[in-house]
């Protein structure tokens, strides 16, 4: 029989991961459901989003408040013509819960067709730092840190053109 202790360890787990899979269930394009107050919701007041590694420190920096995270984020999203499609798929999950804090490891393949018409495959390694309270998960700390991508448009115009 589990202990008390090792199902609130297991419930908690469960609740970072749905965090991390609704938040970027509404980064992709099309969204299910879209909503910015909803997007807000996944952050802690006092929440810290950031780029690691150089480029990404460069290119996304480090934004601090639900505000300023989800007024970066929502730039790429639609009504925004950022993205014609976009989309997260998330692996490689390791998470541990020490009382009501948590932190989370991925990695991150995100699919991506531009308004321009170019595509990209991206991976990324996300790290987020969760506060737990009552069952639910909330995003901290979280950081993104892009290990490769290449172009995807060249082999989209070679299938094309067969």
């Amino acid at each position: 029989m589990h202990s008390a202790a090792a199902v609130e360890r297991i419930e908690s787990r469960e609740a970072v991961h749905r965090v991390m899979c609704r938040y970027m269930e509404l980064c992709d394009v099309p969204s299910v459901q879209f909503s910015v107050e909803e997007l807000a919701s996944l952050f802690t007041a006092d929440a810290v989003w950031e780029g690691i590694g150089a480029e990404y420190a460069r290119k996304f920096g480090r934004r601090r408040g639900r505000p300023e995270i989800v007024g970066m984020l929502a730039a790429y999203l639609p009504p925004n013509s950022h993205f014609r499609a976009n989309v997260h798929v998330l692996g490689s999950e390791q998470i541990e819960v020490d009382g009501p804090a948590a932190q989370g490891r991925w990695i991150m393949q995100q699919l991506s067709r531009y308004e321009d018409g170019s595509a990209e495959l991206l991976v990324a390694r996300i790290t987020a730092d969760c506060e737990l309270v009552d069952g639910t998960a909330r995003i901290k700390h979280f950081t993104t840190e892009k290990l490769f991508v290449t172009r995807l448009d060249e082999a989209t115009r070679l299938l094309e053109s067969n």
